[in-house]
């Protein structure tokens, strides 16, 4: 079993958005995925994460169609939610049009061999200062607490973490991986530590997941370390529409 990464396909079926207004990159992305795959003889048996921004759908009907391009990439296909994912509503919706073979996590964790698959969206770190996220608790609406957009967003974010990461924790036997999956980058911009590193390193995991971040500028850092965990960019954009081994 291998494991492959890609994020921020942002599928379109319906010419809606055409991603080849940000460059030639984007002219044959979904062939250059599917020539990669048959290039890295992806099987069955290996595993191919996607980190969110899979479609600009509204709707998940809509979604679906889109959602379909993935069943031309051999492999298990493991999703998370990203920003831009707004067909991605309620858990079973999303589940009900996936196809076979295609795995969504939301507050849990899938596992296969001795690898186990966590994760959540995540959101924008450097909207607030300090970055240290642990001030930002839900609380009950007293009328007295109030937390801006971001703040509340990031909250709750923490919250799914912590879900996904105790899911993954729990079907943990020895000699099995954790692996966290996030659509945003769970450190600044900066390179600095947030409560989602802490939480993620706490967590004994060694291998992360992501996206969002696009431009000439990140190729730099497709790869980071933090202490003991390893952050991999996985933009397709910014990977050049290759399937990053991560595994």
């Amino acid at each position: 079993m291998r494991i492959f990464a890609i994020s921020d396909l942002h599928l379109d079926s319906f010419d809606n958005k055409p991603m080849d207004i940000f460059g030639d990159t984007w002219k044959f992305f979904k062939e250059d995925i599917i020539e990669n795959a048959k290039k890295n003889k992806i099987t069955d048996k290996d595993i191919v994460v996607i980190a969110g921004d899979i479609s600009w759908a509204m709707k998940k009907e809509e979604a679906k169609t889109d959602i379909s391009f993935l069943d031309a990439i051999p492999g298990k296909k493991i999703l998370i939610r990203g920003n831009h994912d707004y067909w991605w509503k309620g858990i079973s919706g999303v589940r009900d049009v996936l196809p076979p073979e295609t795995y969504a996590i939301q507050n849990d964790a899938i596992k296969f061999g001795k690898f186990i698959f966590c994760g959540t969206r995540g959101w924008n770190v450097d909207r607030i200062k300090p970055n240290d996220l642990g001030q930002y608790e839900i609380k009950e609406n007293d009328g007295k607490t109030k937390l801006n957009e971001d703040e509340r967003i990031l909250a709750k974010e923490k919250e799914r973490l912590k879900l996904t990461l105790d899911a993954a924790l729990k079907m943990r036997n020895k000699g099995d991986e954790v692996i966290v999956v996030m659509h945003y980058p769970p450190y600044t911009r900066g390179f600095q530590e947030t409560t989602f590193t802490k939480m993620i390193e706490a967590a004994g995991v060694k291998t992360v997941v992501f996206g969002h971040l696009h431009g000439e500028r990140w190729k730099k850092y497709l790869e980071v370390r933090i202490n003991n965990t390893k952050y991999f960019l996985t933009s397709c954009d910014v990977v050049d529409n290759k399937l990053v081994r991560i595994k």
